[in-house]
């Protein structure tokens, strides 16, 4: 490859592919550099057969009804499903009755307008002081902060809990929402296997030292995760320490999927969801065959992903079939075979799977985002204001950056 470009986007994640997308637009000569030898980051969908897609990563298009790339994969054909999460329908949740599902739903709104009320009237700290009064689904509420964030709700902050904008509408690409954003990518200005080890913006042009060689850009836009940036994964010459401590400030959370495959589906209800169990934050969220296909697939979040990761292999597989027993009976657990599963806190190119701000860093979001010298800029989820810890989220923020680019080189985009 050529050694000298305007700009240089670091990394092919949704953020990278929607800067490299709104660059390629304008005269400036631009590339994408990443290390794996796929694109797509945390979007990843696994082909597990040529009809059976599996989203290791961001599987659901959440505030779809605004989500700007519904549009976008609209205009390319992709098929986006619109029917309601069975998650979100009380008929379709097994392990609640129609009362303790309204029951359930009552506390959790609850809980969540007590804590929106105090980030509206300015307060801060840990998102866990405003659970107490929920009662006997205090468990389940402290297992849907490990979904809905990644960790606990002792680790949340009030304000940043407070920011993020859901409009509740959530829609899937059943062919995969990984391989949808990766096909909106131009792929003509994408390096793979392309690691970036360090960027001097001391000098003009900037420096980038990579995996094939030094690369001089007149900006670079960095679109790694905020534990990669926290742990200076880059080398940053001069230091930013700001920008290190801003990372650390809003670290990745923890997500992580199993999926099963059942050899007599049929045994399963098409599109129904159960809790592992109700009483403890220990337990999985299990979607049975989604889209009608052959699949269950087991959903981990916070600390409790966190300690079976830690195990090893299969062990989450394993925790996932003893819960499925435990509601299904012991003959479910021959035919139940493990597909896929991940590890996103061991994956060197991400280190988790999305962000929350700690109590207490809140700001730290747009310290991270904010340009330096006009010639190094940041992108990515943990860089939203209000979408942090989606995949559209990030589309978004590689976009400003994008758009930050233009102002700063003084071009304009077609």
């Amino acid at each position: 490859m050529q050694d000298q470009f305007d700009v240089v986007v670091v990394g092919a994640g949704a953020a990278g592919i929607a800067a490299a997308a709104r660059l390629s637009r304008s005269p400036l000569s631009v590339v994408v550099l990443e290390g794996q030898g796929r694109i797509g980051g945390r979007a990843h969908t696994l082909l597990a057969r040529t009809d059976l897609p599996l989203d290791l990563g961001c599987g659901w298009l959440h505030s779809a009804d605004r989500n700007p790339l519904v549009p976008l994969f609209e205009r390319r054909d992709i098929p986006i499903d619109r029917s309601e999460p069975a998650w979100a329908r009380p008929e379709a949740n097994l392990s609640l009755t129609p009362e303790d599902g309204e029951s359930f739903g009552a506390a959790l709104a609850a809980f969540e307008a007590r804590l929106e009320a105090a980030a509206a009237e300015g307060g801060e700290g840990r998102a866990s002081a405003y659970l107490p009064g929920a009662g006997r689904w205090a468990p389940m509420i402290e297992a849907f902060s490990g979904y809905y964030n990644g960790a606990g709700l002792s680790q949340v902050s009030v304000q940043d809990y407070g920011a993020y904008e859901d409009t509740g509408v959530n829609w899937r690409a059943p062919e995969g929402y990984g391989a949808a954003i990766c096909a909106l990518a131009d792929r003509s200005l994408i390096v793979p296997h392309c690691a970036v080890l360090s960027i001097d913006h001391s000098r003009t042009p900037l420096v980038l030292e990579t995996a094939r060689g030094p690369v001089s850009a007149r900006a670079v836009v960095v679109t790694v995760s905020s534990d990669l940036i926290a742990r200076e994964s880059i080398r940053l010459t001069p230091g930013l320490p700001e920008k290190v401590d801003a990372a650390t400030g809003v670290p990745l959370g923890l997500a992580n999927k199993v999926f099963l495959s059942p050899t007599a589906p049929e045994a399963f209800g098409r599109e129904q969801h159960l809790w592992g169990r109700t009483d403890t934050a220990e337990t999985g969220s299990y979607y049975l065959r989604p889209l009608g296909r052959p699949i269950i697939e087991a959903f981990f979040g916070g600390a409790h992903a966190r300690a079976l990761e830690a195990e090893g292999p299969r062990a989450a597989a394993a925790f996932a079939i003893e819960e499925l027993v435990g509601h299904f009976g012991a003959g479910v657990r021959r035919q139940l075979k493990v597909m896929a599963e991940t590890g996103w806190a061991s994956d060197p190119w991400a280190l988790g799977a999305y962000s929350h701000a700690l109590p207490g860093c809140a700001p730290a979001r747009q310290v991270l985002a904010a340009p330096v010298e006009d010639r190094l800029f940041f992108a990515g989820e943990a860089t939203s204001k209000t979408a942090f810890s989606t995949a559209h989220g990030a589309w978004e923020s590689g976009l400003r950056a994008a758009d930050e680019v233009l102002l700063a080189l003084r071009v304009t985009a077609a």
